[in-house]
């Protein structure tokens, strides 16, 4: 059966359906056409967690955290210096080591309960001021590995260390000798607003309490985490303190402002002090049964370490490359590494966990997850979880309806059991229409497209915290968000974001976003909702200026917005311009190569985008000078942003072009701003998307459309990629073999294709001929050849109107 729009197959309900040069990173410049090859391959590494550098990112708003978790854990217990992320690599002091984090966030968030060890009497303000209380350290006595962090405290002379489980961060110190070895925690601080905070220290051993906190990016969102925390032997004294006022001796504090307490260890034989802390959403009995069931009696550190090296060995297992330089390959394994972060479990170890009506559920046949930073993770990180990690990613997606089903409406960022509003568009459609097409929400389709639809046709009640689809009135009258709406009067505004205050993307996202719910829709046999949504697919036509060759704003009566510089475009996209987001219409880029003139004429716009005349010549120098203003300059340039996700796809619409070798060339440029320094990161790496990008470029793979089933085809970085591709219920999984022999910056241009032995002459392939494995052969060269240039050859648009 050929589905409403596009000519791919339809799915029926439950059907499986920093700045170094690239000569560091591997291989010299890309250099021009006959370039020389790159030095020698590196072999596949035995244990790929020694390639893993967790400091990448921590630097230049990178926002990565380099401390310890489980993949996809409740628990990030990591240092905290300051910074959006919680840890800096250019503060010299830390305050203290947080349970948790999460990497790559453009707003400071989480951070809570930062624990810091200390020595000598607890006895004034100063003592419990972490701005008092920090430690001063060195880069030079600091490590970290996947599931383990270590430092040296230059102030105290301690030496911490941290590993985790699932649900459980431990810490180990080992104190100098002293009668007053101090642990401190302070629950009044976070990496985000805390409203309210309350601890209390049971017995002799434990340490108890809450923390409420949120404003997540100055959103309205709350949530609530608990905690328990036990020591391996009992402490000698304790205390706590309410504002800055320590009272030893007492056993409780809460309010508002600053809370903590602090217990003391006589450490003058003795001194490691081990304390192991569990986490709940649900209430401290849940922390309780997390820490029970993870870690029972044991205070074993090290054996702890063991089991969580060899959880994440086994992860990044999942791919084994060769070829390449031993630094691509680090940035690889890295980029793999952070991929798997998050999301995280949101669930207790019986299956409780807190919903989005601030109610406790028990989830049945899933594994609760939150934090689901979605305009960003739709866009691969997703597609990348169901590739190596489906049994997550059907977790994840579920976790997702829960929250329209406890909450009464699909979140944009949600955070915890809350909503942020932040970012803009509809990124949860395109996201659970990308779960449904590979068989992730059987059994759940039905309620899946009810919340959708709902989501896509409706704005939420007054009393709701969602803004949801805020102009989706307007853009169902006019078939765009018009420029000039006021929030709080033409729109509904609870914080965060606001798609009204970015009209023309929110208008591009809305198209996508309808586009991929119609293929939802036909696959379960809605066939009039599925022409609705489809017709919707095409109104991000409705703002194409042809007379300027760009998306641009209109106002309600129906008159393009002037002046008009389409570089800052009046900040009416969000954290773009119109540059940035001209190529954002993933389900028709047939389309949109159309509108731009055809082919020739998409090629040369892709090149000035691009500036890909210098990319021949200075790959590494034009992607840090021409496409980088900085960080968060989303509106300066009319070139590629790679530190933005808008545009991420961009360098695969040279398929559509016609000229698939200056993918090649562009993909390439943009890894050089991978390394293996603490400003190794593009960009946030937004809870792991930017790494998700890499890994899949790397494969010469690269999904550009949610839902579409499809993964378009370009040049591996690596002469080999063995891909564990993962299994769920009753889908099998495999291996599939990348291969192409010679691979190098240089060696880049893909000659000739073939699936287990066949010939592939089109640039992209079926996710179904790779879900179960099988061999992806390539000859490549240094010169361009004709491979995919032909007609017929671009992958599909799923979105274009159908014919006849």
């Amino acid at each position: 059966m050929r589905s409403l729009i596009g000519g791919i197959r339809a799915r029926a309900a439950g059907t499986v359906a920093g700045v170094m040069a690239a000569a560091l990173l591997g291989g010299g410049l890309l250099g021009p056409p006959g370039a020389a090859a790159a030095p020698s391959a590196a072999s596949p590494p035995a244990d790929p967690t020694s390639l893993v550098h967790p400091f990448v990112g921590t630097e230049n708003f990178g926002n990565t955290f380099p401390g310890a978790s489980a993949p996809f854990g409740m628990v990030q217990v990591s240092p905290d210096t300051g910074g959006q992320g919680g840890y800096d690599y250019d503060q010299d002091a830390i305050h203290g080591f947080s349970q948790t984090h999460l990497s790559g966030v453009g707003c400071g968030v989480a951070g809570e309960l930062p624990i810091m060890p200390t020595t000598g009497a607890v006895s004034d303000v100063d003592d419990v001021d972490p701005e008092h209380y920090r430690s001063t350290y060195s880069h030079d006595d600091e490590e970290a590995t996947p599931g383990y962090y270590r430092v040296g405290l230059k102030s105290y002379g301690i030496d911490a260390e941290l590993t985790a489980t699932r649900r459980t961060g431990w810490q180990r110190y080992t104190f100098p000798a002293t009668g007053a070895a101090n642990v401190l925690f302070n629950t009044g601080k976070a990496n985000q607003k805390v409203f309210g905070s309350e601890i209390r220290v049971v017995g002799d051993r434990t340490v108890e309490g809450r923390v409420e906190a949120g404003n997540f990016c100055a959103g309205k969102d709350r949530h609530t985490v608990y905690f328990t925390a036990t020591f391996d032997r009992p402490f000698a004294s304790y205390g706590t303190w309410r504002g800055t006022t320590p009272t030893p001796g007492s056993r409780e504090a809460a309010g508002e402002g600053g809370n903590g307490a602090w217990a003391t260890f006589d450490a003058t034989q003795d001194r490691d002090v081990v304390v192991k802390v569990g986490l709940s959403y649900t209430g401290p009995e849940g922390a309780r049964k997390n820490l029970t069931a993870e870690t029972g009696d044991s205070y074993d550190f090290d054996a702890t370490r063991a089991a969580l090296h060899d959880t994440w060995r086994k992860k990044l297992d999942a791919i084994r490359v060769g070829g390449g330089t031993e630094e691509r390959q680090r940035a690889f394994y890295t980029a793999l590494y952070h991929a798997q972060l998050h999301p995280n479990v949101a669930g207790d170890v019986d299956g409780r966990y807190t919903g989005f009506d601030g109610a406790t559920h028990t989830a049945s046949g899933y594994t609760p997850y939150q934090n689901f930073s979605l305009w960003d993770t739709y866009r691969p990180q997703n597609q990348f979880l169901e590739l190596v990690e489906p049994e997550v990613a059907r977790d994840v997606a579920l976790s997702v309806v829960a929250i329209g089903r406890d909450g009464g409406w699909l979140p944009r960022w949600a955070l915890a059991n809350s909503e942020t509003n932040i970012m803009t568009g509809d990124p949860v459609t395109p996201f659970l229409v990308e779960a449904w097409s590979k068989g992730l929400l059987a059994g759940h389709e039905d309620e899946a497209y009810a919340l959708l639809k709902k989501n896509a046709t409706s704005t939420p009640p007054a009393g709701s915290p969602y803004n949801g689809r805020s102009g989706v009135g307007y853009y169902r009258e006019l078939g765009y968000v018009p420029s000039g709406l006021k929030l709080g009067t033409d729109c509904a505004d609870k914080g965060g974001d606001n798609d009204c205050a970015h009209p023309a993307s929110a208008t591009l996202e809305y198209s996508a976003a309808d586009a991929a719910l119609a293929l939802m829709a036909r696959g379960l046999g809605h066939r009039a909702d599925a022409r609705t949504f489809a017709e919707r697919g095409q109104t991000y036509r409705t703002l194409w200026d042809a007379s300027i060759g760009q998306f641009r704003p209109r106002t309600a009566d129906g008159a393009w917005v002037t002046p008009y510089d389409p570089v800052e475009a009046g900040r009416q996209f969000h954290e773009g311009g119109a540059y940035q987001y001209q190529w954002l219409v993933p389900q028709d880029p047939a389309g949109l190569v159309g509108l731009m003139g055809g082919r020739s004429a998409a090629e040369k716009r892709l090149d000035d985008f691009f500036a890909y005349g210098k990319l021949l010549t200075d790959p590494a120098g034009t992607a840090r000078k021409d496409w980088i203003s900085a960080p968060y300059d989303y509106y300066g340039k009319p070139t590629y942003n790679p530190n933005n996700e808008p545009d991420l796809h961009a360098p695969y619409m040279y398929l559509w072009a016609g000229a698939p070798a200056k993918a090649a060339t562009v993909v390439r440029a943009a890894m050089t701003l991978f390394t293996t320094g603490p400003d190794g990161m593009t960009g946030n790496d937004d809870l792991g998307t930017m790494s998700a990008w890499y890994v899949f470029s790397s494969l010469g793979l690269y999904p550009t459309m949610s839902g579409g089933d499809f993964l378009a085809l370009s040049s591996p970085q690596f002469s080999s990629a063995v891909v564990r591709i993962g299994h769920y219920g009753t889908r099998q999984g495999g291996t599939l073999t990348v291969t192409a022999p010679g691979a190098s910056d240089a060696k880049r241009y893909v000659r000739s294709v073939s699936l287990n032995g066949r010939n592939v002459a089109r640039t992209w392939l079926d996710w179904d001929q790779v879900a179960h494995g099988g061999k992806l052969a390539h000859r490549l060269s240094t010169e361009p050849s004709s491979w995919g240039t032909g007609r017929g050859a671009e992958p599909p648009s799923v979105g274009a109107p159908r014919k006849g």
